[in-house]
């Protein structure tokens, strides 16, 4: 149920032409109205107040001179492109408003009473004087003639076997006789004109038509087919009207029925049966209904009313009624109210006040151009006016304020000497200041409009009539249908029939009226009329935003959607609702009008903070201010609130800045959203106003649910994003924890505020933190309890445990009860938990007797604080050291025990061999030695040093043991040979020349370790040239023989690689054309088949087969390493053959690339020794070898990860497989793993390898 909006007032007075209206009709295309008079046709247009044409029919004889002849139907017909005028003499007259040309297509002799023509126009149904219903053609060839009374109920007559009729029926104290009496049945209306009425249906295929009887004088109504044949008839009602309209929909018929005490608007359906009414505002022989109208898509139903003669000593008082609902306080679904204003006059326009903090006081315009003012406030009386709806009675207490009549204002028109002003004389009515309305009219001799400014005139306060005086009034050109106000800016845009929008500027002393312009200067013009229109700031810029009636959704001249159905505009928010059944909010701060459009089109994705789901077909009614509230209407009628979460956060933001933390937590913890949010959206300010917080908030139970709702997440970053960026502060310690500042903080206010209030908040501060402080909890519980006399608001101890184990579970508080040594809090605890003493007592008997330091290690074990536990023990005496050295080694604890013992001390030494001999066990030789060294143990040490092949550290231990020459050179020789083993061959050298003493295997080491340099050291040291002829010269023109050898061998495998790797992709691009009508394999080995594969991909396989084998999923990570060495193979056809010799290759090159070093020593020396020839020929070769492989990588690395599918071909040549091929392999991707074998290795040229010497 929506308010009525007067649209446009046209008011023609004084029509220069002769006679009185009979009847009239629309032409919708012309603007213009029909009207027939007992003179003949004139047409009007109403917009410039003008007759455009006039045809006499009392000249051509259709109609008397004597003036009583009568028009009793006239319309229009597009196919003619003519009127159809029917005279109640009974003719049927053509008449063409162009040629003024008359025809007279048809006469019945006994007169016409009615004309009514199909919705298509196809039929045309006459009403004669004999009674009778004429049905014929739009070429008036009559189809049948039918009794317009009829004794038949009509085809859709009831069938019914006897249950339920009213002689089985109950009728109480009126006795059985009540069932056998006769209906006894009213005539017609005194003011019935006893003609009949006809309507059809919107899709022409049934008409009804309401007659008196003549049989019992009253109406009834029948309703006949297209086909002309009687469907029902209705039934009986007392005091039935004649109007009759049916809705369009199809659905309803629509009359009227006197009743003894008011008159109803009642519904038949199509079968005669009644269905529903409503009570017209009036007293009985108030009003007549002249007839009923629907509009085209049936959602309003106008009732034409004329008043009733009365007597003048009549005392009868009429009010208009005025229905109010307060959202904010009750959400009441209409018909039912807050409450309602009882006025004199009929109520033609209701607005509320502009100011944002009095949005509830209204101003009532009503018929008398009378504006009466309510405000919301303390009022000294009763308001008699004022009557509670809904809300009101059955003696509950109303805690809703009720508005009062302020003061009444009548308007003082320019010409007060006219007696009659029109009741729709003003509207629009704005009220845009306290004082100041604007109001809007239409001259009433040209196609213009006048902008009134209303301004309440001085009076006395005492007076209960003011008066608005019109203070000024602007001319614009055009009809204005629309006028809104921006209650922040006080602008206020016009529209304008033709779709200009125009900005009236009233508080100017010009009062100027300018063109709305867009950001770009150009005027803004809406392409259709918008039925709603509202002013916005949309990205700073000031708006005009509009609805029309086909949805579509206009921001100044740009179309943004077509599927809106309602919107309003609150503070910075934009609320729609679509055809898709949601409501969309944007923030219109930092909006623009492309974001709008995204974000309203059908292909957007929204988050869930904007875009929320309705039912369908909701509508906005409005939006509370300064609260959540969106009330929405079903198509039902009922009223829905949601609160959407926009504007949830907007509000809570806002309460949050302002300090208003109550407001904020209240709203949060009903809408369920995250109390995190208090914090996080300003975390420095939260933490200087944290006792403003505790004290706003107040309740204990809400200070904990605060507590237990805190993590260390920023909600403003995950659930609730700010809609800009948001520059304050994240905490005022940037080195502390979230929850850890907010617990510390909040415990601090509340102690300093009232600690014995607040203290199970206090509680809930120490466990909420990260680590949970639960032995001071459980101290603060032990003085509760110790405590003598009470404290007002105090929380006993009993409750403060009570409490506790409600956060804490017991067992774990019990452990840590136990933590604290207190056996009085471990028995307190003990004693609210489920636990049986015949468990705790024993062993808390037990711990009693034993010696303190003792207890507390078997405390500490017990609960399983092993680093606490040695810590006591240590402190037992040396007779407990054995089982302190056990527990050390059970739980690993050698660092934390070393920091217990003196470092002279024997524990000390006991605890390191204990450690060193750990650390062999965990293969960690070298730290082992390093401790056992230290400990002094270094027969241990050098044992782990040699282990691990420490040749420095283990000959210093060595020589701290005081070892023999031979147990030293022996010892050399034994570090020798590991170091050879490890390839080790310069270290291995320097440990037998210096500690054995055997120069000779030293330089035989050197050789095999290709050090020649220093092995010619050595024998130049030792004085032994003889070395070099037997030893030297033959070791170095072997080295150049397999230097020589693995050249060619590499030279050989490259080219060999790289031949098959051309082989492979050729094959690969062959396969490619062969297979284009084949649907492409989508794994990432579909493009690199050999010649020889014709086996899928093994992703594709398992991705096929991964359900039937769930063991392939959950394979070792050692079989995953496997599988991946396996999957580059070398075999020819394998899948990835390429890739595998992509790999190859750049093994091969960075083989060489490392060879270069190596190979510039081997060419001094056999450059010294005169091996020029075999120095020539190793440069040469491997000289060659870099060329070939430096010349060929541009040839082997051409292609990217990217481009190793085929690139997709979009020229002349393509077509439509090869491009959908193309685009196939490329969403092949290539793994992360396999892409750094697209990069070529590189060969640095820097580096000098060649000796110069030799070319």
């Amino acid at each position: 149920m929506r308010n009525l909006k007067l649209f446009r007032s046209l008011e023609f007075r004084d029509i220069q032409a002769p006679g009185k209206p009979q009847c009239f009709s629309l032409r919708t295309e012309q603007d213009t109205v029909l009207i027939g008079s007992e003179h003949g046709l004139i047409e009007v247009d109403p917009v410039v107040r003008e007759v455009k044409n006039e045809i006499p029919l009392v000249a051509e004889g259709f109609l008397p001179e004597d003036g009583s002849g009568c028009i009793v139907g006239i319309q229009e017909l597009l196919d003619h492109e003519s009127v159809c005028v029917a005279t109640a003499s009974g003719d049927v007259l053509l008449c063409n408003l162009n040629t003024h040309q008359l025809e007279c297509v048809g006469s019945v002799a006994s007169g016409i009473s009615v004309m009514s023509w199909s919705p298509d126009q196809e039929l045309v149904l006459l009403a004669t004087g004999q009674q009778t219903l004429i049905m014929m053609t739009k070429e008036f060839e009559p189809i049948m003639e039918q009794q317009i009374h009829q004794d038949d109920f009509g085809e859709s007559k009831f069938i019914t076997v006897g249950w339920g009729r009213k002689e089985t029926q109950f009728h109480g104290s009126e006795g059985r006789q009540a069932a056998f009496q006769m209906q006894m049945h009213e005539s017609a209306l005194p003011w019935d004109d006893h003609r009949p009425q006809v309507t059809w249906r919107g899709d022409g295929q049934f008409f009804a038509v309401s007659v008196v009887c003549p049989e019992t004088g009253a109406r009834k109504v029948r309703v006949w087919s297209r086909e002309f044949a009687l469907q029902s008839t209705s039934e009986p009602v007392a005091g039935l009207g004649p109007a009759l309209a049916w809705k369009p929909s199809g659905s309803l018929i629509a009359s009227t029925q006197d009743k003894p005490n008011q008159q109803d608007v009642v519904f038949f359906e199509k079968n005669g049966l009644l269905h529903g009414h409503f009570t017209l505002p009036f007293f009985k022989d108030e009003v007549k209904v002249n007839d009923l109208l629907w509009n085209a898509d049936s959602t309003v139903l106008a009732v034409w009313l004329e008043d009733l003669q009365r007597e003048e000593n009549s005392t009868l008082k009429t009010y208009d009624r005025v229905l109010v609902t307060v959202f904010r306080q009750s959400v009441v679904p209409p018909p039912m109210c807050t409450y309602r204003l009882l006025l004199p006059h009929p109520v033609n326009q209701v607005v509320f006040s502009a100011h944002p903090k009095k949005s509830n006081d209204l101003a009532v315009l009503d018929a008398s151009n009378q504006i009466s003012v309510y405000k919301c406030g303390d009022s000294p009386s009763i308001d008699s006016t004022v009557k509670l709806g809904a809300v009101g009675g059955n003696g509950f207490k109303i805690s809703l304020r009720t508005p009062h009549l302020d003061k009444s204002y009548k308007i003082q028109f320019e010409n007060s000497e006219d007696e009659e002003v029109n009741p729709l004389k003003l509207g629009l009515l704005t009220w845009v200041q306290e004082d100041v309305f604007l109001a809007v009219s239409h001259s009433q001799s040209s196609p213009q409009s006048v902008i009134h400014h209303l301004t309440v005139a001085p009076s006395a306060m005492d007076e209960e009539q003011g008066q608005l005086n019109i203070s000024s009034s602007v001319t614009v050109d055009g009809v204005i249908i629309s006028l809104c106000c921006n209650s922040k800016t006080k602008s206020v845009a016009l529209q304008v029939a033709g779709g200009q929008i125009l900005k009236y500027l009233w508080e100017s002393p010009s009062l100027a009226v300018e063109p709305w312009k867009n950001p770009g200067g150009f005027p803004v013009r809406f392409p259709y009329p918008c039925t709603q229109t509202e002013l916005a700031m949309v990205g700073g810029e000031e708006c005009v935003l509009g609805l029309t009636d086909r949805c579509r959704f206009f921001i100044n001249d740009t179309e943004v959607a077509s599927n809106i159905t309602s919107f309003a505009v609150y503070d910075e928010f934009l609320l729609l609702t679509t055809y898709s059944h949601t409501c969309q909010c944007f923030c219109l701060r930092d909006a623009s009008l492309k974001t709008l459009q995204a974000g309203l089109s059908s292909s957007h994705v929204s988050n869930g903070e904007s875009l929320r789901k309705v039912e369908r077909g909701s509508r906005i009614v409005t939006v509370v201010p300064q609260d959540t509230k969106l009330i929405l209407q079903m198509p039902r009628g009922n009223l829905e609130v949601v609160h959407h979460r926009a504007l949830v956060l907007a509000q809570i933001r806002k309460w949050l800045d302002k300090l208003m933390f109550k407001e904020a937590f209240e709203c949060m913890r009903k809408l369920r959203i995250n109390l995190n949010l208090i914090h996080d959206h300003n975390p420095k300010v939260f933490l200087e106003n944290v006792e403003t917080f505790i004290r706003q908030i107040d309740s204990v139970n809400h200070i904990n649910l605060f507590f237990t709702e805190l993590k260390e997440e920023d909600v403003t970053k995950t659930m609730y994003p700010p809609p800009v960026t948001s520059t304050v502060q994240l905490s005022s310690d940037p080195d502390g924890k979230k929850v850890d500042l907010i617990c510390d903080a909040m415990r601090a206010a509340m102690e300093n505020i009232n600690p014995h209030k607040y203290c199970l908040s206090i509680l809930t501060s120490h466990v909420k933190k990260t680590t949970p402080e639960l032995e001071i909890v459980l101290q603060k519980v032990h003085e509760l309890q110790g405590s003598a006399a009470p404290v007002p608001d105090a929380v006993s101890a009993e409750e403060a445990l009570k409490y506790l184990l409600l956060l804490v579970d017991v067992n774990e508080l019990y452990d840590h009860s136990l933590g604290t040594y207190n056996f009085d809090l471990v028995l307190m605890v003990a004693e609210k938990s489920q636990k049986d003493p015949k468990e705790y007592l024993p062993f808390l008997n037990t711990l009693k007797k034993m010696e303190t330091n003792y207890q507390r290690f078997t405390i500490d074990k017990y609960l399983k604080r092993y680093e606490k536990a040695i810590g006591h023990l240590s402190k037992c005496g040396p007779e407990y050291f054995p089982e302190c050295l056990n527990l050390i080694k059970d739980k690993n604890l050698y660092n934390e025990a070393l920091k217990l013992y003196p470092p002279n001390s024997q524990q000390y030494k006991d605890i390191s061999i204990a450690y060193g001999e750990h650390l062999l066990q965990e293969h960690l030789c070298e730290p082992a030695g390093l401790v056992f060294a230290r400990a002094g143990a270094h027969e241990k040490a050098l044992s782990a040093f040699l282990a691990c092949g420490s040749w420095q550290q283990a000959l210093c231990v060595a020589a701290q043991l005081h070892l023999t020459k031979d147990q030293l050179a022996g010892l050399g020789r034994t570090l020798a040979g590991k170091l050879a083993e490890q390839r080790k061959h310069g270290d291995a050298a320097t440990v037998l020349e210096q500690y054995a003493q055997d120069y000779e295997e030293a330089v035989l080491l050197l050789l095999e370790g290709a050090a020649w340099e220093e092995a010619l050291r050595l024998v130049h040291k030792y004085n032994r040239p003889d070395i070099i002829e037997t030893n030297v010269k033959p070791s170095i023109l072997e080295a150049q023989k397999n230097y020589m050898a693995f050249l060619d061998s590499q030279t050989a495998t490259f080219s060999r690689h790289k031949a098959r790797l051309l082989v492979v992709r050729e094959l690969k691009e062959q396969a490619q054309q062969v297979h284009l009508d084949d649907e492409a394999p989508h794994g990432q080995e579909s493009d690199l088949f050999s010649e020889t594969s014709s086996v899928m991909s093994g992703s594709d396989m398992s991705g096929k087969y991964s359900h039937s084998n769930s063991r392939i999923s959950a394979r070792s990570s050692k079989n995953r390493r496997k599988a991946e060495r396996k999957k580059h193979s070398l075999k020819e056809g394998s899948p990835l053959e390429d890739l595998a010799l992509l790999e190859a290759l750049s093994d091969v090159v960075q083989g060489t690339e490392k060879l270069k070093d190596e190979i510039y020593h081997i060419l001094k020396i056999l450059f010294l020794f005169e091996f020029d020839e075999q120095g020539r020929e190793l440069q040469k070769a491997f000289e060659d070898t870099l060329q070939l492989m430096e010349r060929s990588l541009p040839e082997i690395w051409t292609l990217t990860p990217q481009q190793s599918s085929a690139t997709p071909v979009l020229g002349p040549n393509s077509t439509a497989n090869s491009i959908m091929a193309s685009y196939q392999q490329e969403k092949t991707s290539v793994p992360v793993l396999d892409a750094e074998l697209f990069i070529p290795p590189k060969i640095n040229r820097r580096t000098q390898w060649k000796l110069s010497l030799l070319e």
